[in-house]
């Protein structure tokens, strides 16, 4: 319960005169002791914590819901009651006693539901304190559990850092255990936060759990940024790319989940975090089994001010497992960069007989559909959309739309394509990496389209389904669209549904457009 601090001649505690002069009389008589007293209206107790001012609380037994909202004194602490708990309210926060504390010694952050289930009966936690940080520092209340818990921690880092942004901190060397934190999800007794990531086949909403990985990630990343003296230089942070992402064994929603990251490399202005998610269960307790997925993010750091890129504090790997995990880093980064200048050489000298191989059937297709194969189908033929416009609610700290956004709307989408494709419920296999071309602000029009791109049938009872997502952003007053991101998953569909005569479909390209990209991906799926 948080105290209230308000005047006694407020309106808010005058019921009626006779009342109102009894409490006074009683406060009047009273007001030297540190003792709590209850008086004679019902409604509360108060409490004399200085010679001063009384503390008012509410009585949980009078009331069966009690108005939070004062107007005329909007930063005051919220008036919270014991009462009756309304299942149909459904917010999340984190249970801290302080709103301004930073981040707990273990870096554990616990994710706790505030309304209880119908197998619950823990009270509901106070959420009034993260609904008053400032507007530039919080954004709007649309996350998940996870990512409130996250906005918090990373605007108490902010709030310093605007407070002291007059001060020039100096570079430091900081190890992988500064900035390591976790997150809990109390699936097992949290009924509330299970059915939040549970999707309608009773398994794991994966589009969430990516979104609360880059959520995560961005929260580390301020973290190796701070200084000791908890201050944070003005710079933007912004996910540049996620390297591949294979699930490694089934997530479920009925066991304890947990996500764990630290910073591993660190260049002049870009860092790589790799985050892990393990779930332990009755089949496998051993922990070295436990390890579900694993993700390399990449964030690259800009001055907030010029835009140009700003130099990070470097990194100190300690343990004999940090040194190798900075060395595996120091690899790939060298490997996207000679990506990267692959990708710029010209493409024109393709092999030309795989490209005409791919078109044949789809050529079948356009000039005598009577005759095709009638266990294909067009890559066209299986394309779906989603248009949506970019809401102040999903702006990250900076005011852009936050990128674990972007990706949990690809996958929802990449699920439902594939769902309608194969006419089963399809389970996730893996993302491959995603750039981040093209920033997306608050206002902008937004397109992802998707399409199944091809198929692997070689194993009869794992098929896989590869669907690409492009999401567009799109700017009618300027008439102009451009590509965000370019999102690859592959999906499969249970052994059970193939037993009961389920077959997928071959999918042909068209045109000589859609036949190079199936190429450049199946040429990038041989290369890793």
């Amino acid at each position: 319960m948080i105290p209230l601090k308000r005047p006694l001649s407020h309106p808010f505690f005058i019921f009626n005169k006779s009342n109102s002069k009894s409490l006074r009389s009683l406060i009047k008589n009273t007001r030297s002791t540190n003792e709590t007293f209850s008086s004679p209206i019902s409604i509360f107790y108060f409490k004399f914590s200085d010679s001063t001012m009384p503390i008012f609380a509410a009585n949980s037994s009078s009331f069966s819901r009690v108005n939070t909202h004062f107007p005329d004194s909007i930063n005051q602490s919220t008036l919270t009651s014991k009462a009756q708990t309304f299942p149909q309210i459904r917010t999340f926060c984190v249970k801290r006693t302080n709103p301004n504390a930073e981040l707990s010694a273990s870096n554990d952050i616990p994710i706790v539901s505030t309304v209880s289930g119908p197998i619950q009966t823990s009270q509901p936690i106070d959420a009034g304190s993260s609904m008053r940080k400032p507007i530039s520092l919080w954004p709007g209340m649309y996350h998940s559990p996870v990512t409130n818990a996250l906005w918090e921690a990373r605007s108490s880092m902010f709030e310093k850092s605007y407070a002291e942004k007059d001060s020039q901190t100096e570079l430091v060397a900081k190890t992988p255990s500064m900035s390591r934190t976790s997150i809990a999800y109390k699936f097992s007794s949290d009924y509330i936060l299970r059915e939040q990531y549970k999707n309608p086949w009773d398994e794991m909403r994966m589009g969430k759990l990516l979104e609360d990985l880059d959520a995560l990630a961005g929260t580390i990343s301020y973290k190796h940024c701070r200084n000791d003296d908890g201050a944070t230089r003005p710079i933007l942070l912004v996910t540049a790319s996620v390297d591949k992402m294979v699930l490694k064994k089934p997530i479920g929603v009925d066991f304890d989940l947990k996500i764990s990251g630290a910073v591993t490399w660190v260049g002049r202005s870009s860092m790589e975090i790799q985050m892990e998610v393990t779930q332990s269960t009755p089949d496998s307790p051993d922990p070295s089994d436990s390890v579900a997925l694993v993700a390399n993010f990449t964030f690259v750091a800009r001055d907030s001010k010029t835009g140009k890129s700003a130099p990070l504090n470097q990194i100190l790997p300690e343990t004999e497992r940090e040194k190798l995990l900075w060395k595996e880093a120091e690899e790939r980064n060298k490997m996207r960069k000679q990506k990267r200048v692959a990708e710029k050489k010209d493409v024109d000298n393709r092999d030309e007989d795989r490209l005409n191989a791919l078109l044949a059937e789809g050529r079948v297709f356009c000039d005598m559909p009577a005759l095709a194969d009638r266990d294909s189908i067009l890559i066209r033929d299986t394309c779906h959309e989603n248009s949506l416009m970019c809401q102040p609610q999903q702006r990250n700290i900076h005011g852009r739309i936050f990128g674990g956004f972007l990706m949990r709307k690809a996958s929802e989408l990449a699920f439902s394509n594939a769902y309608a494709f194969a006419g089963a419920a399809p389970c996730f296999m893996e993302v491959d990496h995603v750039d981040f071309f093209k920033p997306v602000d608050v206002g902008n029009f937004l397109r992802f389209k998707s399409c199944v791109l091809y198929t692997e049938l070689e194993n009869p009872m794992k098929p896989l389904i590869n669907v690409e997502v492009v999401a567009h952003v799109t700017r009618p007053e300027l008439r102009c669209s451009e590509v965000s991101n370019k999102f690859y998953f592959t999906f499969t569909v249970r052994p059970e549904a193939m037993k009961e005569g389920l077959k997928i479909r071959n999918v042909v390209p068209a045109t000589e457009e859609e036949a190079r990209r199936v190429l450049e991906r199946m040429d990038a799926e041989r290369s890793q």
